[in-house]
């Protein structure tokens, strides 16, 4: 593999492309060419999928999975050809944190999950099929989309773990990304738990 003073200089410009890759926002950027209101001032007021699907329908909302999906694919691809396992989730976190707070967009993004998928399915696609099949069952049973994201989340991040032999360095890049999707799902646990305080009442 490449020197360390190589892979550090490596995961640096990793960290700042995946950055500025996940901070391309795809819905965002669709409601402007289909002239539609930002997804940021509509319903849940997330720029993502969900929203997406809410906003403008089933196309539009599955393009956007695709796009987010891939850009994050080709992220994890160019990772793994470049630095050791171990580091590979620091490029994760950079996308993440991109998609998390654009700087092309007010630094107000989305959730980062269809991101985490993609990026995943490329270092762990046994986790990522896994993660898929979990929010699917979870959904089922419990019709709240935040929990079946928190469950994939936490399947794909232990999946990447696993993959990188559960190596010190891999740890706070992976605990990272997932504190931040979680942050993300802030509003949707309060509104959560503020209706199960009015149903006890």
């Amino acid at each position: 593999m490449y020197p360390a003073l190589f892979q550090m200089k490596m995961i640096i410009l990793l960290f700042i492309g995946a950055y500025t890759a996940g901070a391309i926002n795809f819905s965002i950027i669709l409601c402007k060419i289909l002239d539609k209101d930002d997804p940021r001032n509509e319903f849940s007021g997330n720029p993502g999928v969900t929203n997406m699907y809410r906003q403008v329908g089933f196309l539009w909302a599955t393009v956007v999975l695709l796009l987010d999906i891939g850009r994050a694919m080709g992220v994890a691809l160019i990772s793994v050809s470049m630095l050791q396992m171990e580091l590979v989730p620091w490029a994760g976190l950079g996308l993440i944190l991109g998609n998390r707070f654009p700087c092309f967009h007010r630094f107000a993004g989305g959730k980062g999950v269809a991101n985490y998928l993609g990026f995943t399915s490329i270092i762990s696609p046994v986790a990522a099929v896994v993660s898929a099949l979990a929010w699917v069952t979870t959904y089922a049973l419990f019709r709240v989309p935040f929990i079946g994201s928190f469950v994939m989340v936490f399947t794909l991040a232990a999946g990447i773990l696993l993959t990188c032999n559960f190596h010190p360095i891999a740890w706070p890049g992976v605990l990272a990304s997932v504190a931040l999707i979680c942050y993300g799902h802030k509003r949707n646990i309060r509104e959560l738990t503020q209706i199960r305080g009015r149903t006890r009442q």
